[in-house]
């Protein structure tokens, strides 16, 4: 069963219709919106600052969420895919964006809407980064501008099959 634990009094808040795979951990100040998915081994730590995240995201295994102490929080938008090991600290992003396995977005970081981080991409701290972009590298930099219409369909796409995945595993 996931681990659901209340840290200095705040006490994880998870929306309607949400799967928490067995081995999940989250703690402290975290309120995840609705039809959301954390997938194995996953941990989000609202232990030192707040988390929120909003509806239909998938945070995959092993991935993490964390941010700093009275600094950075983690904002995640609406239809967000963090792919496998990924690690999300401190970090803003909009809706409808994909970030790829192992990629890390680190503090104060802004991720605009309807974009994509590439696998095993590092976000540097304070880095900004524009609606409808592709950033990969380490550090990230812009590879590839796009229309976010066209990445939106993408980035939905993954957040929709995701909503589909939990239904297999609640049969």
């Amino acid at each position: 069963m996931a681990i659901i634990k209340a840290v200095r009094g705040k006490e994880p808040v998870l929306g309607s219709n949400c799967y928490l795979c067995d081995n999940v951990v989250i703690t402290g100040d975290v309120i995840m919106g609705d039809n959301c998915s954390v997938w194995y081994n996953a941990v989000i730590r609202g232990d030192v600052n707040y988390i929120r995240i909003g509806n239909d995201v998938n945070i995959q295994d092993g991935a993490v969420l964390h941010c700093n102490y009275k600094d950075s929080v983690t904002i995640l938008g609406d239809r967000v895919s963090v792919g496998h090991n990924a690690i999300i600290h401190g970090a803003e992003l909009e809706h409808d964006i994909i970030v790829g396995m192992g990629a890390i977005i680190m503090d104060h970081a802004h991720v605009g809407h309807s974009s994509i981080i590439a696998a095993g991409s590092v976000v540097t701290k304070h880095t900004v980064i524009e609606p409808g972009s592709v950033y990969g590298g380490t550090p990230a930099k812009l590879i590839k501008k796009y229309d976010p219409e066209e990445l939106n369909r993408m980035t939905r796409r993954s957040a929709e099959h995701y909503i589909m995945y939990t239904g297999w595993y609640r049969e």
